[in-house]
């Protein structure tokens, strides 16, 4: 090993260790059979036989790569703010690694660079990260590129679970980064009292120092699961509004501060919020970037939601073999669970937990890393059914009123 790979690997440590002195024992064993059971309907029948001509791939002469994700999603050095992970890559392969922390939700997002992408623009990203419903949009509009995956050594080790999922068949244009859960998480010294319910978030002395998520699947189907409501099933329109209509009411009494995306993780550390609808990996870094052991995140006792993302390539980026390079690098079960030792989020990469034996036996046995198939049933954790479009267009413009747009 080279004396900038040890140093890039002395950082990943630093930044390992910072974060788990504040992290508390996990529970369980690896399972990921539900994980699949959150997938969008199939794309239409016949996408990608004729799609669209792929622009001219670059990276032979160009080494570079440019990524978009969400905040709080990759490992991080607590004293340069690099990310160690990306380094190591970067020094492994002399491919320059940027990343941008720029995903809000996924609807913002979309709308931003989807007009650029169909008129054959560049967005200058070579690499995107969309949640699963959303990826079924990207595939459906044709607006990602085909992965070769038999050029991916490391893609086999996605877990089993996942490989076959119905918005993308065989694979072809999408691999899950990470997967989590949406809970209650609340700062317990200034809370002072276990949150146990959705309904517990609404008491008087919290009034206005709640948060929320602009994700409605997550949201919203915390409430109908409150409401009795099987969120995985075919529930209608009526028991989606009364959803909203919680939220709606719990905005307008000022209950709920702000309904956010990405950023509502500002108002916890802030202060301005000690208690919300949020992430489960969030919280463990909340813990880690505030120093505050106190943050607790929690499954409601009606149930929680999944979700997985998945990392794709733009229709206009002019990288493809260097984005897949990067997908097939973080596929590695070693480098998987450097990051979710960090991020503390579901690890879909097959191997990943011996690895995590390895850097920590209690994060191994996370729940929140590695989740039994009992641990989900246990708790009653739902994936949103999958939306038709004409739902999901009728849905979204029920909760845009709610978000005032």
């Amino acid at each position: 090993m080279t004396a900038a790979l040890i140093r890039a690997a002395q950082h990943s440590q630093r930044a390992r260790l910072t974060r788990r002195t504040v992290l508390g024992a996990g529970l369980a064993g690896m399972g990921a059979a539900a994980l699949a059971a959150c997938a969008p309907p199939s794309p239409p029948t016949g996408l990608g036989a004729t799609g669209p001509t792929l622009p001219e791939d670059r990276s032979e002469t160009e080494k570079t790569i440019k990524w978009a994700n969400w905040t709080a999603y990759l490992d991080m050095d607590d004293d340069d703010k690099g990310y160690p992970s990306l380094e190591a890559f970067s020094k492994k392969t002399g491919i320059k690694a940027s990343y941008f922390e720029e995903i809000e939700d996924n609807d913002s997002y979309y709308n931003k660079i989807a007009p650029q992408l169909r008129a054959g623009q560049s967005i200058d990203r070579d690499i995107f990260t969309f949640t699963d419903w959303m990826a079924l949009r990207v595939i459906r509009d044709q607006l990602c590129q085909p992965l070769d995956l038999i050029q991916m050594r490391n893609a086999s080790n996605l877990l089993e679970a996942l490989k076959e999922v119905t918005f993308d068949p065989g694979r072809r244009y999408s691999l899950t980064w990470q997967s989590g859960f949406a809970g209650i998480g609340y700062d317990k010294s200034k809370v002072g009292r276990e949150l146990k319910s959705i309904e517990d978030l609404w008491a008087p002395d919290l009034k206005g120092r709640v948060t929320a998520l602009s994700e409605f699947r997550d949201t919203v189907g915390l409430m109908m699961l409150a409401q009795g409501v099987d969120i995985g099933k075919d529930f209608t329109k009526e028991q989606f509004e009364a959803g909203v209509g919680e939220v709606d009411k719990r905005v307008k009494d000022g209950s709920i501060r702000k309904i956010k995306g990405n950023s509502y993780i500002e108002d916890l550390k802030s202060g301005n919020a000690v208690a919300g609808i949020v992430w489960s990996g969030d919280l463990f870094i909340l813990r880690a970037e505030t120093n505050n052991p106190n943050w607790e995140f929690v499954i409601p006792e009606s149930g929680g939601t999944l979700w997985s993302d998945n990392m794709m390539i733009p229709i206009t980026s002019t990288h493809r073999q260097n984005a897949m390079t990067l997908m097939d690098y973080y596929y590695e079960p070693k480098v998987a669970a450097e990051v979710a030792a960090w991020v503390n989020y579901v690890c879909p990469v097959e191997g990943a937990q011996d690895e995590m034996e390895k850097i920590d036996p209690e994060l191994a046995k996370s729940p929140f890393i590695f989740p039994s198939d009992d641990y989900i049933e246990k708790h009653n954790i739902q994936g949103f059914r999958a939306l038709e479009p004409q739902e999901d267009a009728d849905f979204s413009a029920i909760w845009q009123k709610v978000l005032g747009n």
